[in-house]
Protein backbone atom coordinates (compact mmCIF):
# COMPACT_ATOMS: atom_id res chain seq x y z
CA UNK A 1 0.00 0.00 0.00
CA UNK A 2 1.54 3.35 -0.92
CA UNK A 3 0.75 6.70 0.53
CA UNK A 4 -0.03 10.12 -1.19
CA UNK A 5 1.58 11.53 1.88
CA UNK A 6 5.12 12.87 2.04
CA UNK A 7 6.79 14.63 4.78
CA UNK A 8 7.43 18.41 4.03
CA UNK A 9 10.72 19.31 3.09
CA UNK A 10 13.26 21.37 5.63
CA UNK A 11 15.47 24.33 5.05
CA UNK A 12 19.29 23.17 5.68
CA UNK A 13 18.96 24.47 9.77
CA UNK A 14 16.21 21.42 9.68
CA UNK A 15 13.43 24.23 10.04
CA UNK A 16 9.95 23.43 8.04
CA UNK A 17 9.81 27.92 7.29
CA UNK A 18 12.70 29.66 7.04
CA UNK A 19 13.11 32.54 9.47
CA UNK A 20 12.72 35.93 7.96
CA UNK A 21 15.43 37.74 10.05
CA UNK A 22 17.53 40.72 8.57
CA UNK A 23 19.29 43.58 10.58
CA UNK A 24 17.05 46.57 10.91
CA UNK A 25 13.68 45.26 11.77
CA UNK A 26 11.41 47.24 13.89
CA UNK A 27 9.36 44.17 14.65
CA UNK A 28 9.95 40.18 14.99
CA UNK A 29 6.65 38.56 15.31
CA UNK A 30 7.42 35.01 17.37
CA UNK A 31 5.37 32.16 16.96
CA UNK A 32 4.97 28.76 18.90
CA UNK A 33 5.47 26.63 15.43
CA UNK A 34 3.95 26.12 12.29
CA UNK A 35 0.95 24.20 11.87
CA UNK A 36 0.64 20.66 9.64
CA UNK A 37 -0.97 23.25 7.05
CA UNK A 38 2.05 25.63 7.31
CA UNK A 39 4.76 22.92 7.12
CA UNK A 40 3.23 21.09 4.07
CA UNK A 41 2.78 24.54 2.53
CA UNK A 42 6.30 25.87 3.45
CA UNK A 43 4.38 29.27 4.44
CA UNK A 44 3.76 30.97 7.94
CA UNK A 45 0.19 30.92 8.73
CA UNK A 46 -0.80 29.13 5.73
CA UNK A 47 -4.44 27.63 7.50
CA UNK A 48 -7.06 29.86 5.26
CA UNK A 49 -9.23 30.07 9.00
CA UNK A 50 -5.81 31.63 10.67
CA UNK A 51 -6.07 35.37 11.19
CA UNK A 52 -2.96 36.23 10.75
CA UNK A 53 -2.19 37.87 8.07
CA UNK A 54 -5.85 39.73 7.71
CA UNK A 55 -4.92 41.10 10.99
CA UNK A 56 -1.34 42.24 9.99
CA UNK A 57 -3.31 44.62 7.41
CA UNK A 58 -6.45 45.34 9.68
CA UNK A 59 -4.16 46.82 11.76
CA UNK A 60 -1.81 48.58 9.68
CA UNK A 61 1.22 46.91 9.78
CA UNK A 62 1.43 45.67 6.19
CA UNK A 63 -0.73 48.06 3.10
CA UNK A 64 -1.96 45.26 1.24
CA UNK A 65 -3.49 41.83 2.60
CA UNK A 66 -0.49 39.55 1.91
CA UNK A 67 -0.95 35.76 0.84
CA UNK A 68 0.83 33.27 3.48
CA UNK A 69 3.67 32.60 0.78
CA UNK A 70 4.14 36.18 0.20
CA UNK A 71 6.07 35.90 3.82
CA UNK A 72 9.54 36.64 2.19
CA UNK A 73 8.28 40.10 1.55
CA UNK A 74 7.51 41.16 5.34
CA UNK A 75 11.14 42.83 5.73
CA UNK A 76 10.24 45.35 3.17
CA UNK A 77 7.61 46.48 6.13
CA UNK A 78 10.05 46.41 8.86
CA UNK A 79 8.55 42.95 10.14
CA UNK A 80 10.40 39.75 10.73
CA UNK A 81 9.16 36.14 11.34
CA UNK A 82 10.36 33.06 13.88
CA UNK A 83 9.20 30.40 15.61
CA UNK A 84 10.12 29.01 19.43
CA UNK A 85 9.91 25.76 18.08
CA UNK A 86 11.33 25.56 14.57
CA UNK A 87 12.27 22.00 13.86
CA UNK A 88 8.46 20.59 14.99
CA UNK A 89 5.19 21.69 13.49
CA UNK A 90 1.20 20.45 15.15
CA UNK A 91 -0.20 22.53 17.87
CA UNK A 92 1.15 23.85 20.95
CA UNK A 93 -0.20 20.85 23.34
CA UNK A 94 0.98 18.47 21.23
CA UNK A 95 4.84 19.93 20.94
CA UNK A 96 7.22 17.30 22.50
CA UNK A 97 8.78 19.30 25.90
CA UNK A 98 12.17 19.04 23.70
CA UNK A 99 10.66 21.01 20.44
CA UNK A 100 11.09 24.26 22.36
CA UNK A 101 14.41 25.99 21.87
CA UNK A 102 14.19 29.16 23.72
CA UNK A 103 18.06 29.80 23.86
CA UNK A 104 17.77 29.83 20.07
CA UNK A 105 15.57 32.01 19.54
CA UNK A 106 17.24 34.41 22.63
CA UNK A 107 20.27 34.30 20.06
CA UNK A 108 18.77 35.11 17.27
CA UNK A 109 17.05 38.48 19.20
CA UNK A 110 20.29 39.03 20.21
CA UNK A 111 22.03 39.04 16.75
CA UNK A 112 19.15 40.89 15.19
CA UNK A 113 18.27 43.12 17.43
CA UNK A 114 14.63 44.15 16.82
CA UNK A 115 12.98 47.19 18.09
CA UNK A 116 10.52 44.82 19.55
CA UNK A 117 9.71 41.62 20.09
CA UNK A 118 6.11 39.83 19.95
CA UNK A 119 4.69 36.75 20.46
CA UNK A 120 1.67 35.76 18.52
CA UNK A 121 0.67 33.40 21.44
CA UNK A 122 0.84 33.35 25.34
CA UNK A 123 2.57 29.14 25.43
CA UNK A 124 5.49 30.94 23.08
CA UNK A 125 6.38 33.66 25.10
CA UNK A 126 5.87 31.07 28.54
CA UNK A 127 8.14 28.63 27.11
CA UNK A 128 10.88 31.26 26.23
CA UNK A 129 9.92 33.28 29.58
CA UNK A 130 9.78 30.25 31.89
CA UNK A 131 6.67 32.21 33.30
CA UNK A 132 3.26 30.88 33.46
CA UNK A 133 0.35 31.95 30.38
CA UNK A 134 -1.62 33.10 33.93
CA UNK A 135 1.38 35.76 34.20
CA UNK A 136 1.60 36.95 30.99
CA UNK A 137 -1.16 39.86 30.19
CA UNK A 138 -2.05 40.64 26.76
CA UNK A 139 0.50 44.19 25.14
CA UNK A 140 3.51 44.90 26.36
CA UNK A 141 5.33 43.60 28.93
CA UNK A 142 6.91 45.40 31.72
CA UNK A 143 10.32 43.32 30.78
CA UNK A 144 12.12 42.96 27.78
CA UNK A 145 13.64 40.01 25.76
CA UNK A 146 17.69 40.65 24.96
CA UNK A 147 16.79 44.19 24.81
CA UNK A 148 14.06 44.51 22.53
CA UNK A 149 10.60 45.65 23.62
CA UNK A 150 8.10 42.30 24.31
CA UNK A 151 4.86 42.15 23.43
CA UNK A 152 2.39 39.10 24.06
CA UNK A 153 -0.45 38.66 21.51
CA UNK A 154 -3.31 36.91 20.75
CA UNK A 155 -3.13 34.01 19.04
CA UNK A 156 -4.62 34.53 15.45
CA UNK A 157 -5.05 30.96 15.17
CA UNK A 158 -8.60 28.82 14.56
CA UNK A 159 -8.15 27.13 17.49
CA UNK A 160 -7.87 30.24 19.63
CA UNK A 161 -11.10 32.51 17.67
CA UNK A 162 -13.05 32.45 21.14
CA UNK A 163 -9.77 34.47 22.66
CA UNK A 164 -8.82 36.61 20.45
CA UNK A 165 -9.10 40.58 20.62
CA UNK A 166 -7.34 43.13 17.71
CA UNK A 167 -7.07 45.51 20.46
CA UNK A 168 -3.72 44.42 21.64
CA UNK A 169 -2.79 44.01 17.72
CA UNK A 170 -4.34 47.58 17.61
CA UNK A 171 -1.55 49.03 20.32
CA UNK A 172 1.40 46.86 18.42
CA UNK A 173 1.02 48.35 15.61
CA UNK A 174 0.61 52.05 16.79
CA UNK A 175 3.94 51.79 18.65
CA UNK A 176 5.74 50.43 15.79
CA UNK A 177 4.12 53.26 13.84
CA UNK A 178 5.97 55.69 16.46
CA UNK A 179 9.15 53.46 16.67
CA UNK A 180 9.37 54.06 12.70
CA UNK A 181 9.41 57.98 12.80
CA UNK A 182 12.03 57.89 15.47
CA UNK A 183 15.08 56.64 14.38
CA UNK A 184 16.83 53.73 16.72
CA UNK A 185 19.61 54.62 19.28
CA UNK A 186 23.15 53.26 18.95
CA UNK A 187 23.96 51.44 21.88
Amino acid sequence: MTSDFSAPERTPEGYFVPDVLAPGLTLVLVGTAPSKRSAAARAYYANPQNKFWRTLHAVGLTPRLLAPTEFPLLPEYGIGLTDVAKRHSGVDAALPAEAWAPDELRAKVRQWRPRIVAFTSKRGASETLGLPTGRLPYGRQVMDLEGAELWVLPSTSPLGHNHFSLEPWQLLAERVAELRATPPSVP
